[in-house]
C-alpha cells in the first residue's frame, strides 16, 4: 500500500484473502499477528450538523468533515439549521463556498423547507434544487399541514426528497427527555412518544396523497416503526433512518449528564427493541448519526438545561459493530447496507474510489478527547468498543490516517 503523505492510495493486490458472507458479499481482509484488518466501502451519513455558517464555535466544515473521515465516512449530508438558513440561492451560496474551500470528504447540503425554518412560508426550493441533496427543516417539525402539503407538492415537481424532523410542538409540554420511567423517578419533564409518531402519521398520509418522495429522520419510537411499515406495504414512497444510540441505548441508560440529551430522546426498552426489529425486517432503511456538536459549556448543564444533541461520526461504526454485530444481532452485511448502499441509493449519492481500513480485533475505550470533531458530548464515552479506523481514502486520496 502506498504510504507517501498526500499520494494516491490504492487497493493493493496483496489484499487477496477475502471474508465471504452468507449473502455473497466480500470484504477484503488482511490478517496480522497483532490483529485483523478489514477494508470496508466508504460509509454515507445522510444526517449531520456541521454548524457552519453561523455557529463555527460548535463545528466547522473542516472539523466536521475531518471527523467524518476519522469515522470511515466518505459522504455526508449537512442539515440546514444554520445562520443564515439556506432557504434561497443567496443564503445557500455561503454554505457552498465553505464546503468547496474546506471539506475533505463530499458534503451535500440540505435546503430548508420553509423560509428561516420558521414554518410560515416556503423557502425558495426551486432556486436551491440544483445544489441541494434534499429539503428539510431538521431541528423543527413543520407544524402546518397545509405548509407540508405545499412543500411535498413542490418537492415532487422538482424531483427532490422531503426529509422530515417529525415533532408536534403541541405535545411537547416542556419536555426534554423521554416521558418514561427515568423521567418519572428523577422529576424530569418528559417528551411523549406521540409527539414524534403523530406527525409521522400526518406526513405519511400527505406523502401518499401527493406522491412525494418522503424520508423520516431519526425515528425513535415503536409506533413510528409500525406506521412506516404499514405505509411501505401500501406503496407509499417512504424511507427512514434511526441512529446508533437509539439502537443500543434506552432511557434506563440515562445519567444526569448533558451527553445523554438529544432530540428525539432515548426512549424505552420496548421502543429500542422495535427499532432493532425494524432494522432487521427492512422497515428502517439506513442508520444516520444525527451528529450534532455543541460547545463543552452548552453540554455541561445537566439533562434539563444542556443543549440537545450528541456527536456520532467517530463512534458510529465501532458502537454498531461492538453491540450489534459481534453479539450476532445484526450481520456485517446488513450493517453495510445500512451505512453504505441504502443511503447512497435513496439520495442518489455516487460512490467512487472510497474505502476505509479498520483494525477489528483489539478493544479500546472511547475517548472523546481524541475526536477530530469540536464536539465531545457522546453517551458512549468510556465504553469499550472494537473497530478502530486506521485509514480512510476518498476520491483516491488519503483523507484520514491514524498516527
Amino acid at each position: 500500500m502506498e504510504r507517501n503523505a498526500g499520494a494516491r492510495v490504492f487497493m493493493p493486490e496483496a489484499f487477496s484473502v477475502f471474508y465471504p458472507s452468507s449473502e455473497g458479499a466480500f470484504f477484503p481482509i488482511l490478517g496480522r499477528d497483532d490483529g485483523e484488518y478489514v477494508v470496508f466501502p466508504g460509509f454515507c451519513d445522510v444526517h449531520v450538523h456541521f454548524r457552519e455558517p453561523g455557529f463555527s464555535y460548535k463545528e466547522t466544515i473542516a472539523s466536521g468533515s475531518a471527523a467524518a473521515a476519522h469515522g470511515g465516512y466518505t459522504a455526508v449530508c449537512a442539515m440546514p439549521n444554520l445562520s443564515p438558513v439556506p432557504d434561497s440561492a443567496g443564503t445557500l451560496a455561503k454554505e457552498l463556498a465553505l464546503i468547496r474551500r474546506d471539506a475533505i470528504v463530499p458534503v451535500y447540503p440540505y435546503g430548508a423547507i420553509t423560509a428561516g425554518e420558521k414554518g410560515e412560508s416556503l423557502a425558495d426550493m426551486e432556486a436551491m434544487a440544483p445544489d441541494v441533496i434534499a429539503f428539510s427543516d431538521d431541528g423543527r417539525g413543520v407544524q402546518s399541514e397545509s405548509m407540508m402539503r405545499a412543500a411535498m407538492e413542490k418537492a415532487r415537481s422538482l424531483g427532490k426528497i422531503i426529509a422530515a424532523h417529525c415533532e408536534d410542538n403541541s405535545l411537547l409540554h416542556g419536555g426534554y427527555i423521554h416521558a418514561g420511567a427515568y423521567a418519572a423517578a428523577h422529576g424530569h419533564r418528559g417528551i411523549s412518544a406521540e409527539s414524534e409518531w403523530r406527525q409521522i402519521e400526518r406526513d405519511l398520509r400527505l406523502a401518499k396523497e401527493t406522491g412525494c418522495a418522503y424520508h423520516v429522520c431519526h425515528i425513535s419510537t415503536r409506533r413510528s416503526v409500525e406506521l412506516i411499515r404499514a405505509a411501505k406495504a401500501e406503496g407509499v414512497d417512504v424511507t427512514c433512518e434511526t441512529g446508533p444510540h437509539y439502537l443500543t441505548l434506552d432511557d434506563s441508560d440515562l445519567q444526569e449528564d448533558g451527553r445523554f440529551k438529544m432530540n428525539p430522546p432515548l426512549r424505552s426498552k420496548e421502543d429500542r427493541e422495535a427499532l432493532l426489529q425494524g432494522v432487521l425486517d427492512g422497515t428502517i432503511d439506513m442508520i444516520a448519526t444525527d451528529h450534532a456538536p455543541h460547545s463543552a459549556e452548552e453540554k455541561a448543564r445537566g439533562l434539563e438545561k444542556s443543549s440537545m444533541g450528541v456527536v456520532g461520526l467517530e463512534t458510529a461504526f465501532p458502537v454498531l459493530y461492538t453491540y450489534l454485530v459481534r453479539p450476532g444481532i445484526l450481520t456485517l452485511e446488513r450493517l453495510m447496507e445500512l451505512l453504505v448502499t441504502a443511503p447512497r441509493a435513496r439520495f442518489g449519492i455516487p460512490a467512487g474510489e472510497e474505502w476505509s481500513l479498520w483494525e477489528m480485533s483489539r478493544p479500546y475505550t472511547v475517548d472523546p478527547t481524541a475526536f477530530l470533531s469540536k464536539g465531545r458530548a457522546t453517551p458512549f464515552a468510556g465504553r469499550t468498543v472494537y473497530g478502530r479506523c486506521c485509514l480512510t481514502v476518498c476520491g483516491g486520496r488519503t483523507v484520514y490516517r491514524a498516527e
